[in-house]
């Protein structure tokens, strides 16, 4: 703990306890009361305040006080206050829809790097793609290395997000099989898709994000896949990526269900290794080749 100043001038720590409290350090001269005191880790007397007593192993605490030295906290109580208010911010946009999935506080982490992220990366694509002849060699160089890394952090926050698993009970669920599994976020599509495919005496399961299609992956193994490339959390090229990195299912059709134009789609079907791709709007005569497969299979 550093000494109080003979010459009253400002130090670091008194302006650490202002910043912190609100209080002055110095007034009219002397050194307040309540500066002395932050200084030995004593409450203050407001009214409006009441101490917490906190018993910890000493290896906790000494972690804590390392933590505490190299982040520039100047006490350890601030530290606590500053931890609890940054994991209640978080837990409180907890809002768990799907009781059967595990939510913690680093999917939300993860979950609010991928909105800025995806900005950033449209944008630096933007200026490649509209001022990438009129920018000089080296600050071209720099952009499409700054995207590069926006890639990489991309892939590890998937690779994360991925690795959350089903609750136990849902891990007892009975495996039921079906014919054909649809990976789409648009409930109307779904279930018309799922009741033409009925009609057909095609059983069909509809999930809605990417991350859900693989689990059911690893619980199922269907006949065929209709992927859409726009989903709420991956696309399906990455998807598609995954499935065919999977020896187990790699062998399984995968048609494309999307609106991205034909041109890109066909390209996409050759280069990641897909059966093929039916264009919205579509018209359910579009399935027949679906069924062919099915019946094939």
């Amino acid at each position: 703990m550093s000494n109080i100043p003979t010459n009253l001038n400002k130090t670091k720590e008194m302006e650490n306890f202002e910043n912190e409290t609100g209080k002055r350090a110095i007034w009219r001269g002397n050194v307040t009361k309540s500066f002395k005191k932050w200084q030995k880790g004593e409450a203050s007397n407001d009214l409006d305040k009441e101490r917490i007593s906190l018993y910890v192993l000493k290896d906790i605490k000494d972690e804590w006080l390392n933590f505490a030295d190299n982040n520039d906290y100047s006490t350890l109580s601030k530290l606590i206050r500053e931890a609890l208010k940054f994991f209640m911010d978080y837990k409180s946009k907890i809002t768990i829809k799907d009781t059967n999935v595990n939510i913690d506080l680093l999917s939300i982490l993860s979950h609010d790097l991928k909105e800025p992220l995806t900005s950033i990366k449209g944008y630096l694509q933007l200026i490649i793609e509209a001022y990438g002849n009129n920018l000089e060699d080296k600050v071209l160089s720099i952009i499409k290395n700054v995207l590069g890394q926006c890639s990489i952090l991309e892939n590890k926050i998937i690779d994360y997000l991925d690795k959350f698993e089903p609750k136990k009970e849902e891990e007892i669920e009975e495996m039921v099989e079906y014919d054909l599994l649809l990976i789409e976020d648009d409930i109307e599509t779904v279930n018309l898709l799922t009741s033409y495919f009925e009609s057909l005496d095609v059983s069909c399961k509809g999930v809605s994000t990417g991350f859900k299609g693989l689990r059911e992956l690893k619980r199922n193994r269907p006949k065929l896949i209709l992927l859409d490339i726009i989903l709420p959390d991956i696309n399906g090229y990455e998807l598609m990526k995954r499935i065919e990195a999977d020896s187990k299912i790699r062998d399984i059709p995968v048609f494309f269900l999307t609106a991205i134009p034909r041109v890109e789609i066909e390209e996409k079907i050759h280069e990641l290794g897909a059966t093929g791709a039916i264009l919205k709007p579509f018209n359910l005569s579009d399935f027949g080749i679906i069924q062919k497969y099915l019946v094939d299979s």
